[in-house]
């Protein structure tokens, strides 16, 4: 059910861009960072987006080690956003149709811990925030299933390793040469298909692309 009940999102900001915004963040998991990423990367009003760990033992591990499972850790996209062209509620209410978040532990292929759907919030309003777009979700009836999106105070954050941002951008830009050591199997049958039909429904809430 990706991209579900798009007519609920309509609610969505598409005002132009400001000048000087000042910017907050989101730090979200829902399955492997490089489909979330692809994605929130490419909406209008998001400033960067950042594949990371949170909600672990320590800061500074490794890719490996979060894989492990061990960790506690959740991968993760760590979204900047200028909230005079997309607010917190309306990039979280998109998370939760992003991916599916119903589903405990895993996403889709991938298992663990590590995979689980995630808000991580700074502060009590980012928490109540979170809390309050999670209920209205849930309201909405929008998933077939009980949400279990946790939500979880931020902390350990650490930004995954280099090769790990901009994935798909990059393996989009690859020669087939190259995408045959980028993973292609799982970015051409697991991402490809969701960012497709993610630029497809939201075409008018995109940042131009280049």
């Amino acid at each position: 059910m990706f991209l579900a009940s798009l007519a609920f999102l309509a609610a969505v900001s598409g005002a132009s861009e400001p000048q000087s915004p000042k910017t907050e963040a989101l730090v979200v998991g829902g399955g492997c960072f490089w489909c979330l990423e692809a994605m929130f990367d490419e909406l209008r009003g998001v400033v960067s987006a950042e594949s990371g760990y949170a909600g672990g033992d320590r800061a500074g591990v490794t890719y490996e080690e979060v894989c492990s499972g061990n960790t506690g850790h959740a991968e993760v996209v760590r979204i900047v956003f200028d909230p005079r062209v997309v607010s917190r509620e309306d990039l979280l209410r998109l998370f939760f149709t992003l991916h599916d978040p119903t589903q405990l532990n895993r996403q889709g292929p991938d298992y663990g811990t590590q995979y689980r759907s995630v808000v991580f919030y700074a502060n009590e309003e980012e928490r109540r925030v979170a809390e309050r777009v999670r209920d209205e979700i849930a309201r909405a009836k929008i998933w077939p299933r009980p949400i279990v999106t946790t939500i979880e105070p931020l902390r350990n954050y650490t930004r995954a390793e280099e090769y790990h941002q901009d994935y798909f951008a990059k393996f989009e830009k690859a020669p087939a040469s190259q995408r045959m050591r980028m993973n292609a199997g799982y970015c051409s049958a697991v991402i490809e298909p969701k960012v497709l039909e993610f630029r497809k429904k939201f075409a008018d809430r995109l940042k131009p692309r280049s």
